[in-house]
């Protein structure tokens, strides 16, 4: 897999080029989620992949439904209220990232459209691939 050119997002510029993860390792991964009483948690609505370098790449979607990535720390939990709130908590499975920790990454590939700049990320590890997409605004995780 190669890295493509992406084109931006008009609301939320290029973000950053996630190639520069290719040969580092993953250490941890967090995710935010969003809970409402005692539903399930929807989401997760942010990923932060944290390499071995110690740089937090954040994955998110924007309001536009592109993909951002950028490198941001993770932020605190929040309270919305009537509305629930969000929980910002280190994965312990709870994403198809928690079966590469201690792996490298090995390479990355992005897909964009015109009109809304990046789609979906692919990141590629020794054993097997997670996808990031954004899904009628909703981040998507899935392994292959």
């Amino acid at each position: 897999m190669e890295t493509k050119t992406v084109s931006e997002c008009p609301l939320h510029g290029g973000g950053v080029r996630p190639d520069y993860l290719v040969g580092r390792c993953l250490e941890q991964v967090v995710a935010s989620w969003h809970l409402y009483g005692s539903e399930a948690p929807s989401g997760p609505l942010d990923v932060w992949l944290i390499d071995s370098e110690a740089v937090a790449t954040r994955i998110t979607t924007g309001s536009d439904w592109c993909l951002i990535v950028e490198t941001s720390n993770p932020f605190a939990r929040y309270d919305m209220a009537e509305s629930g709130r969000v929980e910002v908590v280190p994965v312990n499975g709870e994403t198809p990232f928690a079966d590469h920790l201690g792996e490298r990454v090995l390479a990355v590939s992005e897909e964009s459209v015109a009109d809304s700049g990046r789609i979906a990320l692919e990141i590629a590890f020794g054993s097997g691939r997670v996808r990031c997409e954004t899904w009628s605004g909703d981040l998507r995780l899935s392994s292959k």
